[in-house]
C-alpha cells in the first residue's frame, strides 16, 4: 500500500511539473526588492555580497556566510531556480520554509546546491525534519544538519553553465528535480510554509529565472 501511495504521489508530482498556473516572479532581474539579507559578519554590507548584474542576473560573491530571503512566506508551490558557478564551485543551497529569527543558519529544509550534491535534502537545526525512504531525517544531539543524499548520480552541468532546480512543495511533501531529473523526494516535512532563501556559502554563484507557481 505504501509503495502504491508513493507511486501515486510521484505521478502527481510529475503532473505538477507541467502545471501552467500563473507565475509569481520572485526576482525581477533589476534589483533586490522583495528580498532581505542575513549575514554572519555584521561588518559586511548586503551590497558587498549580493548584487544584480547588467544582464539581469543575481550575483553572490559567496562570502561571508549568510543568505538572501524572500520578504514573503510561501506554501504549496512549484519553485523554479536557475544557478551557475562563476569560478570554482563550492557550496550554496535553496533554503525552504525558513522559520524563526534570521540566523546563520535558520530552521529550514534545504535543497542542496553544494557542487556535485544538488538534489540532497538537508534538514537544518532542531525542529526541521522530513521522512525519506521511511527514515526520519532530522538533526540530533549537537549536530544542526542531517542529510538525505540524492537518489541518482550527479547530473549537474559543468561550472559556468546554467542548471535548473524545480522544487515542488505540496502539503508536507517535497520533490527535488535537478535539470529535469527527480533526485529526491520526502514526506512528513515538519515545515510546510515560510520564506525561501538562497545561500552565500563559499564562492561566487549566480541565480536567474526565480519564480514559483502556486499549487493551492
Amino acid at each position: 500500500m505504501k509503495k502504491v501511495l508513493m507511486l501515486g504521489l510521484l505521478v502527481m508530482a510529475m503532473g505538477l511539473m507541467g502545471c501552467s498556473s500563473q507565475r509569481t516572479m520572485l526576482f525581477n532581474g533589476k534589483d533586490l526588492s522583495g528580498w532581505k539579507t542575513c549575514l554572519v559578519d555584521d561588518s559586511a554590507t548586503p551590497d558587498q555580497v549580493w548584487s544584480v548584474t547588467d544582464d539581469g542576473v543575481m550575483h553572490c560573491v559567496g562570502k561571508p556566510n549568510g543568505y538572501i530571503r524572500t520578504a514573503d512566506s510561501y506554501s504549496n508551490y512549484k519553485l523554479h531556480v536557475e544557478w551557475r558557478w562563476v569560478d570554482e564551485p563550492t557550496n550554496s543551497g535553496v533554503l525552504l520554509h525558513a522559520t524563526g529569527e534570521d540566523q546563520v543558519w535558520p530552521i529550514c529544509i534545504e535543497a542542496q546546491l553544494k557542487h556535485e550534491s544538488a538534489g540532497d535534502i538537508v534538514t537544518i537545526q532542531h525542529g526541521a525534519a522530513i521522512t525519506v525512504d521511511g527514515k526520519v531525517i532530522k538533526p540530533e544531539g549537537d549536530t544542526i544538519f542531517k542529510i538525505a543524499p540524492k537518489k541518482n548520480p550527479c547530473n549537474e552541468k559543468e561550472p559556468g553553465q546554467w542548471n535548473k532546480y524545480d522544487i515542488v512543495c505540496l502539503g508536507d511533501n517535497v520533490w527535488l528535480y535537478v535539470n529535469g531529473e527527480l533526485q529526491n523526494y520526502g514526506t512528513d516535512a515538519s515545515l510546510t510554509s515560510g520564506p525561501i532563501c538562497l545561500q552565500s556559502e563559499g564562492s561566487a554563484i549566480e541565480f536567474r529565472n526565480i519564480y514559483l507557481e502556486s499549487l493551492k
